[in-house]
C-alpha cells in the first residue's frame, strides 16, 4: 500500500495540510474526508465514539489507531494505552503527539491481552470481508483479559441498494457489507481494498459459534451503531 492515509495525517501534523482525502466505493460517489476530522477532540466527535470512549476501561487497544484522536483522549483519562494501525505514517504521528505505545502493526500479530479493545470509525473494516470476520473476532477473543470488552462500530448499508439489488447479491451468495474501498489524496489512489460493513444481526451471529455475546449499546443517528462484544 501506499499509505496515502498515512500521508495525509503527516502532512496535517507537520503543517502541509492543502488538501483532503477523497473516497468512495463501488455503490456510491466521490466523498471527501477532511483530513483535520482525524484530528478532532472528544467534543467534536460522534455521539457513538464518544460513548465508546466513555465505557472503554482498564489497559486498552487502539485499532486501527489513525492520528492516535482516541488514544490521546484515553491517555488524558489515565488509561493504558497501546495504538496499533497498518500505516507507518499514522504511527509516526502518534508518537509525535504523546502516544508513546504505538505500534505500525496489524491486528492479527497482536499478541497481548487487554481489557479492552477498540475498533472505531467503522471498526468491522479491518475484517474485509464475511469470511475473515471470523478469523479477526477469534484472535480478538484471543486478546481479552478475563471480563475484557471489544466496543466495535459499524453500519448497516442496505439503504444503499435497492430490493432488487439485495435479492441478486443473497442469491449470489454475496453479502452487501462488502465494499471495493477507493481513496485518493494529492493525486495519487491507493491500492483498491475491500472495507467490511456490519449490519448488527449479522455481526452477533458471526460471534455466537466462537463463544462470544454481542450486545448493542447505543444506536447512531444514520443506521450506524456501537457493539460491546464479551467472552460467553
Amino acid at each position: 500500500m501506499k499509505d496515502l492515509m498515512g500521508k495525509a495525517i503527516f502532512d496535517y501534523q507537520e503543517g502541509n495540510y492543502s488538501e483532503d482525502l477523497v473516497t468512495a466505493t463501488h455503490i456510491s460517489y466521490n466523498d471527501v474526508l477532511p483530513v483535520p476530522y482525524l484530528f478532532r477532540s472528544y467534543d467534536e466527535m460522534p455521539k457513538i465514539e464518544q460513548h465508546a470512549l466513555d465505557i472503554a476501561r482498564g489497559k486498552t487497544l487502539d485499532i486501527g489507531c489513525a492520528a492516535g484522536s482516541h488514544s490521546l483522549y484515553l491517555l488524558n483519562k489515565g488509561l493504558d494505552v497501546t495504538a496499533i494501525d497498518v500505516s507507518p505514517n499514522s504511527i509516526e504521528v502518534c508518537k509525535k503527539r504523546g502516544v508513546k505505545q504505538a505500534f505500525h502493526r496489524n491486528l492479527l500479530d497482536e499478541t497481548a491481552q487487554y481489557d479492552t479493545l477498540l475498533s472505531l470509525m467503522n471498526g468491522t473494516g479491518i475484517f474485509h470481508t464475511i469470511e475473515l470476520a471470523t478469523k479477526y473476532l477469534s484472535h480478538m477473543k484471543s486478546l481479552l483479559k478475563p471480563g475484557g470488552q471489544i466496543l466495535i462500530d459499524s453500519s448497516d448499508v442496505s439503504y444503499m441498494y435497492d430490493e432488487e439489488d439485495l435479492a441478486e447479491l443473497k442469491q449470489a451468495g454475496i453479502y452487501y457489507g462488502e465494499l471495493d474501498y477507493y481513496l485518493s489524496y494529492k493525486g495519487e489512489s491507493e491500492e483498491v481494498m475491500t472495507w467490511l460493513y456490519v449490519d448488527f444481526e449479522t455481526l452477533k451471529k458471526l460471534c455466537k459459534p466462537i463463544g462470544l455475546n454481542c450486545e448493542l449499546v447505543k444506536a447512531g443517528e444514520h443506521f450506524d451503531y456501537l457493539a460491546r462484544i464479551i467472552s460467553s
